[in-house]
């Protein structure tokens, strides 16, 4: 028997997390600038107070467009009060699962996969810190494995993994090419991993992605992720988060499937939700599809952690109720609009970009740095929000190889995306005076 005066530990000692002072090593987590490159707009108001701003900044369709429309928002309170405030489970509630299976992507039973194969998420950020959880602990089984991303990755790739005790890796990538993946630089980062005593836990394949905007065919998304599977690497991570924002079809996660054996398919996770294409950002709904085993892993943290709310779930639901192409109308179509409008602008002004599908394109301004004297696109955002009215995002910001570069957004009203891109060109051409 202990005596009530001792202290005891909860675990055995054979399952004690190892001792390590890495904690006091790491680099400080910086917060991301994201949020705060349009406040510079401020600047330009106060001296131009008349003046129309534009805002290229933002990847948030809840702000630069309509958002989540009025009926879904009603439908889902509705089925809130419904449904009452009482604790659901981890992954969301039964009716939830459902309904991403059933009505958004209508899964066929033949894939092996169907409602256990779902976790519900607090937004995109809470399903990856989730999904890098579980590649540490179920892949190779060690902290201080490595997370693949591209060479010019969305902010939170490179911070977001770091904080949970994944270090980050940059895949080789061509920027004449978009940066894209191929086979032969995921081979190249398997070796050079296991020169650092390394393995990788899981590679994030973004379709379309952020920030570049660069648009992955299916067939090239799978031969990268069987790639990655016969070299070694725990996981595959589809981040999808934009996929319904083009104009051609989304994903199809039934045929998708299809590439892969049932064995393969325990080692892939496919992240989408309503943030950018309904608009929702601060709805903070996402999903999850992976193994069912991935699942349960999962979900018995979040019992200890975060569950989603269940208005989040309600949104998805009614959209997904209405036939989801038709609630996201009102992102989609005005979207897809501007981004030909603005292909065709930096067409006629000749400038280097990349334009694929989703909500973003990047464009070199590396003449223009060079002219001023800059050694990379930092300063230019502050410079173009205070002096021309117009807030885009430094590629600075993702990675030093995106220095040369900005993120334009396009998920804007069309005549909003001539008007900034106009006073992105007046910013520019100010540089070489």
């Amino acid at each position: 028997m202990i005596s009530n005066t001792t202290p005891v530990l909860s675990l055995d000692e054979k399952y004690l997390i190892p001792v390590s002072d890495h904690l006091r090593h790491m680099a400080d987590i910086p917060p991301s600038r994201m949020f705060l490159i349009n406040k510079s707009l401020k600047t330009y108001s106060e001296k131009n107070p008349n003046a129309k701003i534009f805002d290229a900044s933002q990847g948030d369709g809840g702000a630069s467009l309509p958002g989540t429309p009025k009926p879904i928002l009603e439908r889902a309170l509705q089925l809130q009060l419904e449904h009452g405030t009482a604790y659901d489970m981890p992954f969301g509630t039964e009716a939830y699962r459902k309904a991403v299976i059933e009505q958004y992507w209508k899964l066929d039973s033949s894939s092996g996969w169907g409602t256990a194969n779902v976790m519900g998420t607090t937004g995109g950020r809470d399903a990856l810190v989730k999904a890098y959880q579980a590649m540490l602990a179920l892949g190779h089984g060690r902290q201080g494995d490595l997370i693949m991303v591209s060479r010019v990755p969305w902010i939170t790739y490179n911070w977001g993994p770091y904080g949970v005790g994944a270090n980050v890796l940059w895949s080789p990538g061509d920027p004449a090419e978009g940066w894209a993946y191929s086979e032969d630089a995921i081979r190249e980062s398997v070796k050079f991993a296991e020169s650092k005593g390394r393995k990788i836990a899981g590679l994030v394949i973004t379709n379309p992605d952020n920030p570049t905007g660069l648009t992955i065919s299916v067939e090239k998304q799978v031969s990268l992720a069987k790639t990655a599977l016969e070299a070694g690497v725990a996981f595959v991570f589809f981040d999808w988060m934009y996929h319904y924002v083009t104009d051609e079809s989304p994903m199809d996660l039934n045929s998708f499937l299809k590439f892969f054996t049932p064995e393969e398919r325990k080692r892939l996770m496919f992240l989408d939700g309503i943030t950018k294409s309904l608009g929702g950002s601060n709805i903070r709904n996402c999903h999850l599809i992976a193994d069912e085993n991935v699942i349960k892993f999962i979900m018995a943290r979040a019992s200890h952690g975060v569950i989603p709310p269940f208005f989040s779930l309600a949104v998805a639901m009614a959209a997904y109720e209405m036939g989801f192409a038709e609630a996201a109308k009102t992102i989609i179509e005005p979207t897809n609009i501007s981004r030909k409008a603005l292909k065709n602008l930096l067409m006629k002004n000749e400038m280097e970009h990349i334009i694929g599908k989703g909500y973003y394109a990047f464009i070199n301004v590396g003449e223009y740095l060079q002219a001023k004297g800059w050694d990379s696109s930092e300063p230019l955002g502050a410079y173009l929000a205070e002096n021309y009215g117009v807030a885009v995002v430094p590629g600075a910001f993702f990675s030093p190889f995106g220095n040369d570069w900005i993120r334009f957004s396009y998920a804007t009203p069309v005549e909003r995306v001539e008007g900034a891109f106009g006073r992105l060109l007046e910013g520019l051409n100010s540089l070489r005076k």
